[in-house]
């Protein structure tokens, strides 16, 4: 394992250009996630999506944009959730050295953070088509609710899918300026994608929820994940192709559609939810999937229809 920012070790760590960082600014890089890089581009891949199923002409500047402000929000989010979840940080083996369970960040310091990376947010907000962002900024009382979530249903994941895929319905309103059937369609389609992978990764900390309480669906579905998380993508796929449908995208679309599906059916065969390394492993793969949607929906604004 990589070792941790400051002491013991971070379960999880994937970028490890943060432990050159400077000792203080470390910590307030781990609090971000920016070691852990894999939730921006979860948070990014939709809004992704939703430029590239819209009927625009390509412009690389929406993506650049996008991209900024996935990282910012996405380490407010996370600033918040640690504030949230400090008390139960503590108690779970992977989360235990988070620097605000550990006490290397104080409640001011996390605050005064948050402000920061929520005035990046503001600024590419600013920078959006007006109904873009008035879109976006329907999501933020999702953003404060969901690190809560996990204390009042098993289905925390449901609304972490909610929350993380807004940006599919900012995308394609930033490229269009309405929302479009196929834009919900989309929309529709990443919840269940992420019902799928976020399961995978809360089998990681199942035995800690259960000890302090804490709710998923790893442990709500238990055994039957499997099948479970099999029945999310199979309705994810169904969705943007019904999604591709509506927007009139190319002959080319649904063919391309297959190599996602394959990495999903992989995934589901593959991974082993009582090994966290396993887990880890098949969640990060989830990059690698929305990209490969999105080369398919690119492909199929591309190719037009026969």
């Amino acid at each position: 394992m990589s070792p941790q920012v400051g002491e013991g070790a971070v379960l999880d760590r994937q970028s490890g250009w943060v432990g050159r960082l400077p000792g203080r600014l470390r910590d307030f890089a781990v609090l971000a996630r920016w070691d852990r890089p894999i939730g921006t581009w979860l948070l990014l891949i939709p809004c992704w999506w939703g430029l590239a199923l819209a009927p625009a002409d390509f412009s690389p500047w929406p993506y650049l944009l996008f991209a900024i402000g996935a990282v910012a929000m996405r380490g407010a989010g996370c600033t918040v959730n640690d504030l949230a979840d400090r008390d139960f940080d503590r108690r779970v083996e992977r989360t235990r050295n988070r620097p605000l369970a550990a006490g290397r960040i104080g409640t001011a310091g996390a605050l005064a953070f948050f402000a920061l990376q929520s005035a990046v947010g503001l600024a590419v907000l600013a920078a959006l088509p007006r109904f873009a962002a008035l879109v976006a900024l329907a999501s933020v009382p999702l953003i404060v609710v969901y690190p809560f979530m996990k204390r009042v249903t098993w289905w925390p994941q449901a609304f972490l899918g909610v929350t993380f895929n807004w940006g599919a319905l900012v995308g394609y309103a930033a490229a269009t300026g309405r929302l479009d059937p196929a834009a919900f369609l989309l929309y529709a389609a990443g919840i269940f994608w992420t019902l799928g992978y976020d399961t995978v990764y809360a089998h990681q900390d199942k035995e800690d929820d259960i000890r302090i309480g804490v709710r998923s669906t790893a442990i709500r579905l238990g055994a039957a994940s499997r099948v479970w998380i099999a029945g999310f993508y199979g309705i994810m796929l169904l969705l943007l192709a019904a999604a591709g449908a509506l927007a009139g995208l190319g002959r080319a679309f649904l063919p391309l559609l297959a190599v996602p599906a394959a990495m999903l059916a992989w995934q589901v065969i593959r991974v082993d939810f009582d090994d966290r390394a396993s887990c880890l492993h098949h969640f990060r793969f989830h990059r690698d999937v929305g990209l490969a949607v999105l080369a398919a929906l690119w492909i199929g604004r591309l190719v037009p229809v026969p």
